[in-house]
């Protein structure tokens, strides 16, 4: 057991997700220009960094500093993000037979959703390496969460949100002092504004996967769920997906813990089933139809504004994690994300978002169609406050 070092760190470098061209880490990188896809930081663990040092550290997802890529403790940017709460669904699994329902609460994280662990992160290292100017164009969670870590670093901060987002989403990011542009249509139109924006002045864009950083923050999830099972993982994660940060980044937290022995050798890793809205579903689309999903696809807003992510930069590494894991995409409708956070409201005492409720409602869906085994240990993320969400359910 040890105390968290103030200088270390086993980044190593960066790699391209795809060809695996490597990229310095101690420069400021976006994405791999070689094949468009997102940079991944790649990690050399000897003589390593034990599950053991762990005792005792403080409960922050900082207690694995030396999984993370910042170098010296004194640029860390924390608000106390992490270390969120895993309920057991005693009444909802009693009432629909499942033997070991857990969920994974992230509504308590600072801005109040799991974003928080990825703008830490991110923010930390762009204070470390030089970084002022940041600039994301969000469904509305990570664009409150930028805003508050770019306060904390003293940074500036634009976000481009969706005209239509609730106001709790628009009234935070302006407490907090960003500058904010609404726009007219979905976060992909807010992405194309991003870019008109950056052809006049020189921000950094932490938009989904296209900086390496945020994906750290949101592995800590996967780090979190095996510390907290005592290094047993569970049979299946349902995860809401939208630009897909949080699917990638636990089963990259597992492999990682897997390379460096935390977990006993051959142990199964999660089945990963991604949920979305069937108001937009492309991972859905890809997952089943890879060559033709695009055709004919309408993206609309959903209730679950996370899930409102129509072309995800990250797709490709998303059908790679359930592809890895045996896993699936599926989507649920409008109607039965609304009747799922009432249930959990009622039975469980928790008011998720429209996203965790996804995927309760999305169990039921398996389990009624012989998708999954409910005497296995099912875990659902719940990624945010509904709380901020009451303007939606109204």
């Amino acid at each position: 057991m040890t105390a968290i070092p103030e200088t270390f760190s086993y980044a190593a470098a960066l790699a391209c997700a795809r060809c695996g061209r490597p990229y310095p880490i101690h420069q400021i990188q976006q994405f791999a220009d070689c094949c468009q896809q997102p940079l991944l930081v790649q990690y050399d663990w000897e003589p390593g960094f034990c599950k053991e040092d762990l005792l005792f550290r403080e409960k922050t997802m900082w207690r694995y500093f030396e999984a993370l890529p910042v170098s010296e403790r004194k640029h860390i940017i924390s608000l106390g993000e992490g270390m969120t709460p895993l309920f057991q669904l005693s009444s909802l699994g009693s009432e629909q037979d499942f033997a070991d329902l857990w969920m994974k609460d992230e509504s308590g994280n600072p801005t109040g959703s799991f974003k928080a662990r990825g703008m830490s992160v991110a923010i930390s290292k762009a204070k470390e390496l030089g970084i002022h100017r940041c600039i994301v164009p969000t469904a509305g969670n990570a664009g409150g969460a930028l805003a508050a870590y770019c306060a904390k670093a003293g940074m500036e901060c634009t976000v481009v949100m969706p005209r239509h987002t609730p106001s709790v989403f628009k009234d935070e990011c302006r407490l907090y002092g960003a500058n904010l542009v609404l726009v007219d249509g979905l976060i992909s139109d807010c992405a194309k504004k991003v870019g008109e924006v950056n052809r006049e002045k020189d921000w950094f864009d932490l938009s989904t996967l296209k900086e390496p950083y945020r994906l750290e923050g949101k592995k800590t999830m996967g780090y979190e769920l095996a510390e907290q099972f005592n290094w047993q993982l569970p049979d299946y994660i349902l995860y809401p997906a939208g630009g897909g940060t949080g699917l990638i980044g636990i089963w990259k937290a597992f492999k990682e813990m897997l390379s460096a022995g935390w977990l006993a050798p051959g142990t199964s890793l999660p089945k990963m089933i991604a949920v979305q809205s069937m108001e937009c579903a492309p991972l859905v689309r890809a997952f089943y139809q890879p060559q033709q999903w695009k055709q004919g696809f309408q993206p609309q807003p959903s209730i679950a504004n996370g899930l409102a992510v129509p072309y995800p930069f990250g797709m490709d590494m998303m059908l790679e994690v359930l592809q890895q894991s045996g896993g699936l995409a599926m989507a649920v409708s409008e109607s039965a994300i609304k009747k799922a956070l009432q249930q959990v409201a009622r039975q469980e005492g928790l008011l998720i978002s429209p996203e965790g409720a996804a995927t309760w409602a999305a169990l039921l869906q398996l389990r009624n169609a012989g998708h999954i085994d409910p005497g296995a240990r099912i875990v659902l993320l719940n990624t945010g406050s509904g709380y901020k969400y009451l303007e939606n359910l109204q």
